[in-house]
């Protein structure tokens, strides 16, 4: 797998170093056999899949932009095992990242592979509704990321309360995102946010059809948002 890493990101426009790549193929062996009796996530049945799927497409900001290029913060909502904000960690050093996800069995994982491999990042319990009320928290990260969470006009105020004014959202999405974006306009409008772009994140060989949306944080966010738990993917905001 690390051979394939160094070649594939070097075709996709950044190469890995060694010692990202071997820190990634030790996070896919934590991985591999935690998952056999905790279930975290369906991890690939192929080397090369994994490879794809888990971490070059979590690492392909690094890879394919500048969005990351000045970010001194960075939180993942709802990481699950990991993805992105792991191979993030490990592909930004300096840059703090913090990891927030509603259940326990993968928080406690995600701090034993943080450990594990001496990354600069933390692991959080909580649920972005609550999370994003506490001052530690809110409008705190220059850059928050999203993947396979919630459809964009509910990812929308479950993380830009999160993101603090002049950092930016990416959320990782598929070819939806060119329909959920414009459907997203007065949700962006109404947290605080601003110009909003999608970029392509092509694999080589692949045919996935993968995007990354970027939105700007402009103002701040009103207090009244995030609402309760659940509130945002029963009554999106303009959407109902």
């Amino acid at each position: 797998m690390k051979a394939y890493l160094l070649e594939r990101s070097a075709r996709m426009g950044r190469a890995l170093s060694e010692k990202q790549a071997e820190q990634i193929c030790a996070y896919h062996a934590i991985l591999c056999e935690v998952n056999q009796h905790m279930n975290l996530t369906r991890v690939p049945s192929t080397m090369a899949e994994a490879a794809d799927r888990n971490y070059l497409d979590s690492v392909a900001p690094w890879l394919l932009t500048n969005w990351l290029e000045d970010a001194d913060a960075l939180l993942d909502v709802g990481s699950g095992a990991g993805f992105p904000g792991i191979p993030l960690a490990i592909v930004r050093p300096n840059m703090r990242v913090t990891l927030l996800d509603s259940q326990r069995k993968r928080v406690d994982f995600l701090n034993d592979v943080i450990n594990e491999l001496h990354l600069n990042a933390v692991a959080v319990h909580d649920r972005a509704e609550d999370a994003a009320k506490k001052p530690e928290l809110r409008e705190h990260f220059a850059v928050v990321t999203a993947r396979a969470v919630a459809a964009l006009p509910t990812l929308c105020e479950l993380t830009l309360p999160f993101v603090q004014v002049g950092g930016c959202l990416i959320a990782y999405h598929g070819p939806k995102a060119d329909e959920e974006l414009p459907l997203s306009a007065q949700a962006i409008r109404v947290l605080g946010g601003g110009k909003a772009e999608i970029r392509k994140a092509p694999l080589p060989e692949r045919d996935w059809d993968h995007r990354l949306v970027r939105i700007a944080k402009e103002f701040p966010t009103p207090k009244a948002y995030p609402r309760k738990p659940g509130e945002a993917s029963r009554k999106p905001i303009g959407l109902h």
